[in-house]
């Protein structure tokens, strides 16, 4: 029997949801979660298969776990997630030494494959995996944070887009309660912040009721006791009403954060990635949201390279981009995704021209971020502590309410009072493109005051 097994988890929080999912399989069965690949009997890789470039660290990492079986204690290699789901008799033919292939839709099959009871290759057809709240996820002891999973797959057909292909090709939501008892488990675990993951996840519970029920769930997981912050990602422009964004500004424990992610801002960009909206929709929702959230931190994801993208279509989303002063922006190039509408798209952007563009882009929102950090300057908001920072003892690390977990740059505490899990109100007094300095105001008074501990 096995006793210990390693994850490594690639992509995306959804893929990361699944990792936990596989995990707490894992232990139900007694296996001991361990850091260390050198001491796992079991190594389990959720690769990425979404774009080329997070395919290449896939197939990187999965060739990495190779020596683990050849030279150490491991016994057992499966392969799951976006890539294997998408490409399994390749992965099966070019890594003879993975045991076991698992799709994104086939993990309650672990157990199986645990026992030695499953086929090499366990991957259905492209769907959903929506795990009940019953099903136990292993969250890290001591995490503040969780992300949870409250719809998969897509019904949007963008050009570049290959989730459909991987994940299902329509939403599928999980009922609001069963989403709201998963909730006060994690709370009940230590969980001080969620945050609220799909495809596309303004078009949560449409598959239900027949239109977004997201107002609904945030107003049901705002009555949750212990639970202070909900955030959510991953909001399609066109589905952001003013309904929701009234829900968010009125919900207590709903934090001023808008991920909207644009794409592009050229009409004939966003017409070629079969968006289904043109610039005023994405004008008018920025305005919309500045209005009923003044105060609110915005963050945005962009393609540049996608096929028809001119010099002057590029311009256009500079102008957009410098307009409407994101706070935080995620950068990609396109990526030919074979079975996408775009693979056979004219004329192509070459990569050179797509990189320099990129370049530029992170370059011109560098200096918009800068600028938005620096006039906060003097403001006070609230700051969730995760630990002692890495360079000073006496300085603590943690996020403010703009800034979500693992992209959007980080908050230094000028003190060493506080553990993780707090949250605390601050005042920023230095900023830089990404991260602030802070200084906590009425320390006191938050709770749960001690010093850091290791």
């Amino acid at each position: 029997p096995y006793e210990t097994i390693h994850f490594i988890s690639l992509g995306c929080p959804k893929n990361r949801v699944d990792t936990e999912v596989l995990a707490g399989i894992a232990t139900d069965r007694g296996l001991h979660i361990v850091a260390d690949p050198e001491d796992a009997d079991v190594i389990v890789v959720n690769t990425c298969g979404f774009i080329e470039a997070a395919r290449e660290e896939s197939v990187g990492v999965l060739c990495e776990a190779l020596g683990y079986k050849e030279k150490g204690r491991c016994r057992l290699l499966v392969a799951t997630g976006c890539l294997s789901q998408r490409y399994p008799g390749q992965m099966a033919d070019e890594l003879p030494e993975y045991d076991y292939l698992l799709g994104t839709t086939d993990l309650e099959k672990f157990s199986s494959i645990l026992d030695g009871f499953a086929q090499r290759i366990e991957v259905g057809p492209p769907g959903h995996h929506l795990a009940p709240a019953g099903h136990e996820r292993f969250i890290e002891p001591g995490a503040s944070f969780a992300y949870v999973k409250i719809a998969d797959g897509c019904s949007r057909r963008c050009a570049f887009c290959a989730i459909p292909l991987i994940r299902g090709n329509s939403s599928a939501s999980r009922p609001a309660a069963d989403i709201a008892e998963e909730a006060r488990r994690l709370v009940d675990k230590g969980v001080v912040e969620l945050s609220l993951v799909a495809q596309d996840s303004a078009a949560y519970g449409r598959d239900l009721t027949g239109s977004s029920e997201l107002s609904f769930l945030l107003t049901t997981l705002n009555g949750i006791e212990g639970l202070r912050w909900i955030r959510v990602l991953y909001l399609y422009p066109d589905a952001v009403t003013d309904r929701l964004l009234r829900t968010m500004r009125d919900s207590e424990k709903v934090v001023p954060y808008i991920d909207i992610p644009i794409q592009h801002a050229s009409a004939g960009v966003l017409k070629a990635m079969r968006r289904g909206h043109g610039p005023s929709t994405l004008k008018r929702v920025i305005e919309k949201t500045r209005e009923l959230l003044p105060d609110a931190f915005l963050r945005t994801a962009v393609l540049v390279g996608h096929p028809k993208e001119t010099p002057q279509d590029f311009e256009s989303l500079l102008e957009f981009i410098s307009w409407a002063r994101f706070d935080h922006l995620g950068a990609f190039r396109y990526s030919e995704e074979e079975g996408t509408a775009a693979f056979h798209m004219k004329p192509k952007v070459s990569k050179r021209d797509s990189y320099n563009r990129y370049r530029r882009l992170l370059s011109v929102q560098k200096r918009i971020s800068r600028r938005n950090l620096a006039a906060r300057v003097g403001q006070t908001l609230e700051v969730l502590v995760e630990g002692a920072a890495d360079e000073d003892a006496y300085v603590l690390e943690g996020r403010h309410h703009g800034q979500a977990p693992e992209i959007d740059g980080r908050t230094y505490i000028v003190s060493s009072q506080g553990r993780r899990g707090d949250i605390i109100s601050a005042r920023i007094v230095k900023s830089e493109a990404h991260d602030v300095v802070v200084e906590p105001v009425d320390l006191e008074t938050q709770g749960h005051i001690e010093p850091p501990r290791g």
